[in-house]
C-alpha cells in the first residue's frame, strides 16, 4: 500500500514537472475621458464577453482620476491607452505630444448646438447677441464663431459664461441660451428631463471639419515595443464594439451592469440612438479617414489652434483593427 501510495505522489511531481505552466494574462489599462456611458459600452462588452480574455488579455479600464489629461498620462505611460477625442488629441500631437490614434470610437461627429425650443432661434444667424456655455477654451470661440459666420452672423456678438461644472441643462434658457451638447447622451437627458430643445449639428454646418467623437489612443513607444499586445487589444476592443452596434439592448445591460450607479433608463435610450452609429457608413469599427483627420487639422492651424507644419497622416493608423 505505501508502496502504491508512494509510486502514485511520484507520478503526480513527475506530470506537474512535464506540464506547461499556464501563460498569464498581459495586463492592459485603458483610462476613460469621463465616467462610464455609451461611449464606452465596446469597452464593457469586450470584458463582460471574454473577448479580452480570449485574447489573453487582463484588462483594467479606468475612470479618469488624476490632475492630467489623458493625452499626458498616456503619453507618459502611466496608462497603456485612453479615450480621447481628436481635436485634443490633435492639439497635443501637434506640439510634440508622442501619442498616436489607433481607432475611431464613432465615425462622425455627434455634437450639436442646442437651445430651448421656445428661445426664438431659428438658425445659427440668431446666435449673435445671445449667450453661450463654454469651458473657457478657444477652441469653443473659435467654432461657435464660424458656425455664426456660416450663416452671414456676427460672432463678435456673441457673449460668452464659463460655467465649469454646472447642470448644463438647467442652465439653458436661464443663464445660457446655447451649448455645446453630445447628442447620444445629453441630447437624451434633455428629452427625459422634458426639456425641448432645437439643434444644429456640427457635422451639418458648411465649413466645420466632420471628425471623430471619441477616439481611442496609445503612446508611440507602447505601440512600438507591445504591438503583439495593442493588436490584441484593439482586435478584441473591435469585437466589443461590433456587437454593440448589432445589439443594443444587450449591450446598454451589460454597460448597467458593469457600471451600477449609472442612469439606467439614460443608458438604455443612449445605447439605442449611438449603436447605429459606431460603424454608420464605414467599412468596419475603428477605422479612420487620411481626409477627415486632415481636415480638422487643417481648420484648427487656421484658428491658431495646433501647432502649424506637422504631419497629419501620422496622427492615426488603422494597422491593428482586424
Amino acid at each position: 500500500m505505501r508502496r502504491i501510495w508512494i509510486l502514485s505522489a511520484l507520478a503526480l511531481i513527475l506530470l506537474s514537472i512535464a506540464a506547461p505552466a499556464a501563460e498569464s494574462a498581459t495586463k492592459v489599462a485603458i483610462m476613460l475621458d469621463w465616467v462610464p456611458n455609451t461611449n464606452h459600452t465596446g469597452l464593457f462588452v469586450a470584458l463582460d464577453k471574454g473577448y479580452y480574455k480570449d485574447s489573453g488579455l487582463d484588462v483594467e479600464i479606468m475612470e479618469q482620476s488624476q490632475a492630467l489629461s489623458i493625452e499626458q498620462l498616456v503619453a507618459s505611460g502611466k496608462v497603456d491607452f485612453g479615450i480621447s477625442f481628436q481635436e485634443w488629441a490633435t492639439a497635443a500631437m501637434a506640439e510634440g505630444l508622442p501619442i498616436v490614434s489607433v481607432a475611431a470610437v464613432i465615425q462622425h461627429n455627434t455634437s450639436a448646438y442646442a437651445f430651448l425650443k421656445k428661445s426664438g432661434i431659428k438658425s445659427p444667424k440668431d446666435f449673435q447677441g445671445k449667450t453661450f456655455a463654454s469651458w473657457g477654451l478657444p477652441l469653443e470661440k473659435a467654432m461657435i464663431s464660424d458656425v455664426v459666420r456660416s450663416d452671414g452672423g456676427d460672432p463678435s456678438k456673441l457673449k460668452e459664461l464659463v460655467i465649469g461644472t454646472a447642470d448644463l441643462l438647467a442652465m439653458l434658457g436661464r443663464d445660457v441660451d446655447i451649448a455645446w451638447i453630445y447628442m447620444g447622451w445629453q441630447g437624451i437627458e434633455a428629452k427625459q428631463r422634458g426639456i425641448e430643445l432645437s439643434t444644429v449639428m456640427l457635422r451639418d454646418v458648411p465649413g466645420i471639419p466632420d471628425y471623430y467623437t471619441p477616439i481611442i489612443i496609445t503612446s508611440r513607444k507602447y505601440l512600438e515595443t507591445n504591438k503583439a499586445t495593442a493588436r490584441a487589444f484593439i482586435n478584441a476592443t473591435s469585437r466589443g464594439y461590433t456587437y454593440a452596434a448589432a445589439n443594443p439592448v444587450e449591450s446598454a445591460n451589460i454597460l448597467i451592469k458593469r457600471s451600477p450607479e449609472i442612469n439606467q433608463k439614460l443608458a438604455m435610450e443612449s445605447q439605442a440612438w449611438l449603436s447605429p452609429r459606431y460603424i454608420e457608413d464605414a467599412s468596419k469599427w475603428g477605422i479612420q479617414k487620411q481626409s477627415t483627420w486632415r481636415s480638422l487639422y487643417e481648420w484648427m492651424c487656421g484658428h491658431d489652434l495646433a501647432k502649424t507644419g506637422q504631419d497629419p497622416d501620422k496622427f492615426f493608423t488603422n494597422e491593428l483593427l482586424p
